[in-house]
């Protein structure tokens, strides 16, 4: 990595502010005449004639429908900022899903604008920062200058692909500490648009929107829908990638699964949608099991629970439970088929009509059923259920909203989400699961160590649904030939 002249400075400082000098720099300073020389001899590099990006016809629609929702009232969603990894390093930037979500634009210190118009309507205005100046040598000096981090749209070339007016955002928190009438704002995102609203929102006002917000993204539009999918398929591929090289992993550890499936996400999408599980042996009783430093062993299982993000930022949320060597034990298999059960009981369960908490009772009913036949459990089904015997060893729900959050609508209320009910176009996960701890000692030394989850993405169609990870097997036989066929 190049050592910059200069030190990271703020982009939304006045643009003719002089650059500080590095702290450790190799170069003293600026002369006049390199700082002259760096300003001219630059073709003109604007972009013309710029499409429209795929779902902007979607964002205006999300926007009018957010300006019904609070007429009269300024709206402000801010995308974010960088934030620092280690001294003058960032993590990649990922825009807020609220303002992605209504603009289709990713890049930081972004805030959407609308602005009440008439008595019901607003005027959307999206600032960003512009092009580094050239006249001031940011372009060069800054940290985040073009010929460090990249170039950014100019506000013109941003206009044409949003579809919605750009200004420049380095004036913006002085304009909104300025502005009167009633404000609300995303927060948790970008400290100085919060202060400079300080005196203006109210933490319940603030709250009511980012509510708004969440639960609108519950029913998917056919841009978000096409996005899962395309998200999916790309999974599929990744999930056909590691099974080709679990010797590799065999001979290594867990990371190899790990850096298999992020190269499929890197090379088809923007990123991973969250960090990939890739939990072999009794790891796999581990839920959120993200350090993969284990050992991949042939005769245990690998649970993998791994998604690609599109480009969009629309993610993908699958898990398989793969016997390493390509065959279940007896034990694997009577733990893995119950858990196949139970998500088959799970996916029946979703449909228009239905409630959300169907597909989990009728997953978590299977799986009670099993323990109660195993002796694990005193019966009768009901009561374990009642009592919720059954979590010791299925531990968490069936399923969560999907969409851009892997744990998407994860702000909507309750009456909104768990206890709603199941419309076209909802896109949601069914992932039961069965974890034996390799410290349980109520359970027979041979399940001890053993975890199974079976997760697919559902959306929910005008007659039932359709199971858009299909394309990897899921019944124990299927995984076996399918595993065979790809080890060729």
């Amino acid at each position: 990595m190049a050592d910059e002249l200069t030190p990271e400075t703020p982009e939304e400082e006045q643009p003719q502010k002089k650059h500080k000098q590095r702290k450790n720099g190799l170069y003293p300073g600026v002369s006049d005449e390199l700082a002259e020389n760096m300003r001219t001899g630059w073709a003109d590099t604007e972009l013309h004639g710029l499409e429209p990006i795929p779902q902007a016809a979607h964002t205006a629609a999300r926007r009018a429908a957010l300006s019904a929702r609070f007429p009269g009232e300024r709206l402000v969603v801010p995308a974010g900022r960088l934030k620092t990894r280690s001294n003058d390093t960032e993590y990649p930037f990922r825009a807020s899903t609220e303002y992605a979500y209504l603009t289709g634009d990713q890049t930081e210190n972004g805030v959407l604008v609308l602005e009440p118009s008439g008595e019901t309507g607003h005027t959307a205005t999206v600032y960003l920062l512009p092009r580094s100046d050239r006249e001031n040598g940011e372009f060069w000096l800054s940290g985040q200058g073009e010929l460090w981090v990249g170039r950014r749209h100019s506000l013109t070339e941003a206009e044409q692909l949003l579809g919605i007016p750009a200004k420049d955002v380095r004036k913006l928190a002085e304009e909104l500490a300025e502005a009167e009438g009633p404000v609300r704002g995303l927060r948790g995102h970008d400290s100085v648009i919060e202060t400079a609203l300080t005196d203006k929102v109210t933490k319940e006002r603030d709250e009511e929107l980012r509510v708004y917000l969440s639960e609108a993204r519950a029913v998917k539009d056919d841009f978000e829908i096409g996005e899962l999918q395309k998200a999916v398929d790309s999974t599929v591929r990744g999930f056909e990638d590691v099974v080709k090289v679990l010797d590799k992993a065999e001979a290594t550890s867990e990371r190899y699964i790990e850096g298999t499936f992020f190269l499929r996400a890197r090379v088809e999408g923007n990123d991973v949608g969250y960090g990939s599980i890739c939990a072999a042996g009794p790891h796999a009783c581990t839920l959120h099991w993200v350090r993969n430093d284990g050992d991949v062993r042939s005769g245990d299982l690998l649970l993998l629970d791994a998604g690609v993000e599109t480009h969009s930022l629309y993610t993908a949320d699958v898990t398989r439970t793969l016997p390493i060597n390509g065959t279940y034990t007896d034990i694997q298999r009577k733990i893995y088929d119950a858990v196949y059960a139970s998500q088959e009981a799970g996916i029946a369960a979703v449909k228009p009509g239905a409630k959300f908490r169907d597909f989990h009772d009728a997953s978590q009913h299977v799986l009670a059923e099993k323990l109660v036949e195993w002796g694990l459990l005193e019966g009768p089904v009901e009561r374990v259920l009642e009592l919720g015997l059954q979590r010791r060893w299925t531990l968490h729900g069936t399923g969560h909203m999907l969409g851009m959050d892997v744990h998407d609508c994860a702000a909507a209320r309750t009456e909104a989400y768990v206890d709603g009910t199941l419309e076209p176009g909802m896109c949601l996960t069914v992932e039961p699961g069965l974890y034996f701890q390799a410290d349980d000692l109520t359970v027979p030394e041979e399940y001890r160590g053993i975890g199974v989850r079976i997760e697919d993405d559902i959306l929910v169609t005008e007659d039932g649904n359709r199971n858009l990870s299909a394309g990897l097997p899921r019944a124990s036989a299927d995984v076996e030939a399918w595993m065979a066929r790809l080890k060729g």
